[in-house]
């Protein structure tokens, strides 16, 4: 398969997924996988897919009236039969089940993950007036307690890139590796950290994406949208390296227009970039458990620290809420007007 866009080829994979995944659903979903398609990007889709098809062997294993039909052959009306209770027994049997021999366990935010999906099952049929019953809208979800949101001090930025170049901490057979990767490596995190882009974004950029003279890449976000982020003269130093290098190493088929490759010169994925932000961060801290998520709130962090711009951090970080950046940096929020209280005099203090 040619590697035109690395994101319309993984739309296409996970389209052949999703339809592998629709053969073990009712029938009666397909108008649902239609439906939302317009407003869906393709791996939520394929999330709705796993979840709903838990639930649908829930109800087989556990309802008389369907013990003996296939789930494939459920009927729309089933939905109207559920009830709230029925649902809420469901969410009880996630916290632990066992299936095909494997031991299952569901968080709080496990749970609320597939109620989400049943409710937009829900809700798409029942505006459609396709069924008369909604009961996972009446089904509360369950109370998630919010998690600190774990980043990297400026010193441990440092410190990390520090250790990508230098390499002396990393094991014997990673040092073999190193010498071939520092480079490539080097670039890869320090865009991460100097842009805030997804991993996604990151194993989808092609070298035609960069523009190393008015500093910027091309990049793809969520729903599909290309936007050009600007990077600093730090990220453009260690991409400038990396790209010279990078013209020299003959790409596999299909391959050539990625911009990161693995040794085995394909375009690196997603779990390799995770792997890779792991090794070197545990050279640093082993308290925190950094992910690439975690470097892409690393850098909003610090962009709203210098900038006190929530709006430009949301734009930087491509969030089409702002509502979402706000609930992601609430405690630098509250530090800064903690700061603020003493900047405005009322009166001059008087002299004693």
């Amino acid at each position: 398969m040619k590697d035109n866009n690395y994101h319309d080829n993984l739309n296409k994979e996970n389209t052949f997924k999703l339809r592998e995944l629709m053969r073990q659903l009712p029938k009666f979903t397909a108008s649902f996988f239609r439906g939302i398609e317009p407003t869906t990007a393709s791996r939520t889709r394929i999330a709705y897919a796993y979840d709903l098809g838990i639930f649908f062997e829930y109800i087989k294993e556990n309802n008389p009236l369907y013990a003996d039909k296939e789930v494939t052959d459920f009927p729309l009306e089933i939905l109207d039969q559920i009830t709230a209770l029925d649902i809420e027994e469901y969410l009880e049997y996630l916290s632990y089940y066992v299936k095909d021999n494997s031991e299952h366990q569901n968080t709080a935010r496990g749970k609320m993950r597939k109620l989400a999906s049943l409710r937009t099952l829900y809700n798409y049929y029942y505006r459609k007036e396709m069924i008369k019953t909604n009961p996972a809208s009446i089904v509360s979800m369950p109370k998630i307690h919010q998690k600190e949101i774990v980043r990297l001090d400026i010193d441990e930025v440092a410190r990390l890139l520090d250790e990508v170049e230098q390499g002396d901490n990393l094991t014997k057979r990673e040092q073999n590796y190193h010498k071939k990767t520092k480079t490539r490596d080097l670039a890869l995190l320090t865009l991460l950290l100097g842009t805030g882009i997804r991993v996604s974004e990151c194993v989808g950029l092609d070298i035609d994406d960069v523009d190393l003279k008015n500093t910027g890449i091309k990049i793809r976000r969520k729903g599909g949208k290309e936007q050009v982020v600007y990077f600093s003269d730090e990220v453009a130093e260690a991409l400038l390296a990396y790209i010279k290098e990078r013209k020299s190493i003959i790409a596999e088929t299909g391959h050539e227009n990625a911009l990161f490759l693995s040794l085995q010169k394909k375009r690196i994925n997603v779990r390799s970039v995770e792997n890779l932000v792991k090794k070197y961060s545990k050279l640093v801290t082993q308290l925190k458990n950094i992910t690439p998520h975690k470097l892409r709130s690393t850098y909003g962090t610090s962009l709203y620290r210098e900038t006190g711009d929530i709006y430009l951090v949301a734009s930087v970080l491509g969030h089409s809420d702002v509502n979402t950046t706000k609930k992601h940096y609430a405690a630098i929020e509250d530090e800064r007007r903690r700061l603020a209280r003493n900047q405005v005099t009322l009166r001059e203090p008087k002299n004693e």
